[in-house]
């Protein structure tokens, strides 16, 4: 590994069936209000909602309601939840559901005691955060974004047609995280298998950068074969405890910033997403699946023999009487298969994107520097977007 680097995670994770019974002994460390945030009815009908208000109330706390966090939790969701924690004097955020309640407990996080307009502040002209910041905890019932283990927070501003993702420091990562697999049993197929992409996602964005020989490299094959391995399994039986369990497990360590160590990255498929998520609304992990081909063949000569690696390692391509070339290709072609066989989405028309939108999901797409190609242009990515049409 040739890069310098520190390394540090402080968020404490439980695991397991049994997981949820560890909530009561992390309450005992934080004051008397709690504020949790959740989304709308699933976490009610699944019995969730009524097991974590016990504990809460069994610890002696005082329960303030934030419901309503949106799958793609928005400007105003964020202005909303800051001004409930401040005015409550809240001492814990408690976000229980997917990864968007997440992302947003930790936005209100940063942003209840902020004295400017935090998505300005924080997300947009990106400062330090000077401010006190609520500790965050989370129970978590769906597997993808790695946020119950990191300091990404995600926010949508429909108004200006920007989605942007900010990643916070050590403060602002959850104190603790429940991950019971057995909350995820319930749901729907076209959220499992986005969420798996996203998993998917998070690990390639860190893989595909670099030439040298670096350990986390090898660590997120061995995590891309797992995943592969037990979606194909969930896809057909997605009551199966043992496949459910390790897509959880991997997506913590996808993005818990262990296998981006030593590693310059590429977030390009996210920031194209992205994008397209602020002007659809759409699944993140199914725009993340719509962009991800077409990018990838755009940059796969600049990075050829990490793709050859790749389609060999992960995709099990043999290389015998092929180019490095042809190698390469059929990974792709071997992960394209993958995605159609658990039920991605392969265009952006299926998400509702419209032609006229192509411009400015463009335009709204931030360019970043760590990929094989840095010196990607908007001209370049209206051109993926077109290939993903």
């Amino acid at each position: 590994m040739n890069g310098t680097f520190t390394y540090s995670n402080p968020t404490r994770v439980h695991f397991g069936g049994d997981s949820l019974e560890r909530l009561a002994g992390e309450l005992a460390n934080y004051g008397p209000v709690v504020m949790l945030s959740y989304g709308k009815a699933s976490i009610k009908k699944s019995g969730l909602y009524d097991k974590v208000v016990a504990i809460l109330t069994e610890a002696g706390k005082t329960i303030v309601e934030d419901p309503g966090v949106m799958p793609n939790p928005t400007v105003e969701k964020l202005r909303e939840g800051a001004r409930l924690a401040r005015e409550n004097k809240v001492d814990l955020i408690l976000a229980v559901g997917g990864g968007s309640v997440c992302d947003y407990a930790k936005g209100v996080s940063v942003a209840a005691y902020c004295d400017a307009d935090a998505w300005e502040k924080y997300y947009v002209r990106m400062e330090p955060v000077d401010n006190a910041i609520i500790p965050v905890g989370c129970v978590l019932t769906m597997a993808g974004t790695g946020s119950e283990m990191n300091g990404g927070s995600v926010i949508t501003n429909h108004a200006a047609k920007r989605k942007i993702g900010r990643v916070f420091g050590d403060a602002v990562f959850p104190r603790f995280s429940i991950l019971n697999p057995e909350l995820t049993l319930t749901l729907p197929h076209y959220q499992m298998v986005a969420g798996c992409f996203d998993v998917m996602s998070h690990i390639l964005e860190q893989y595909l950068s670099g030439t040298d020989d670096n350990t986390s490299d090898y660590i997120a094959e061995g995590l891309m074969r797992s995943l592969v391995h037990s979606s194909r399994i969930a896809a057909k039986n997605p009551l199966d405890y043992e496949a459910r369990s390790n897509i959880m497990w991997t997506a913590t360590w996808a993005l818990n910033t262990l296998i981006a160590k030593g590693k310059t990255t590429d977030w390009m498929v996210h920031m194209m997403g992205q994008s397209v998520g602020a002007f659809t609304d759409a699944t993140h992990g199914m725009t993340l699946a719509a962009v991800t081909l077409p990018y990838f063949h755009h940059i796969l000569p600049y990075g050829l023999p990490k793709f050859a690696r790749f389609a060999q390692v992960v995709w099990g391509v043999n290389p015998a009487g092929k180019s490095e070339e042809e190698v390469a290709l059929a990974g792709l072609d071997a992960m394209r298969a993958w995605m159609q066989e658990i039920g991605l989405v392969l265009s952006l028309r299926e998400l509702g994107t419209t032609p006229e939108m192509l411009d400015g999901i463009a335009e709204g797409t931030f360019l970043l520097r760590g990929g094989y190609k840095p010196d990607l242009t908007v001209e370049e990515v209206r051109g993926i977007l077109e290939e993903a049409f």
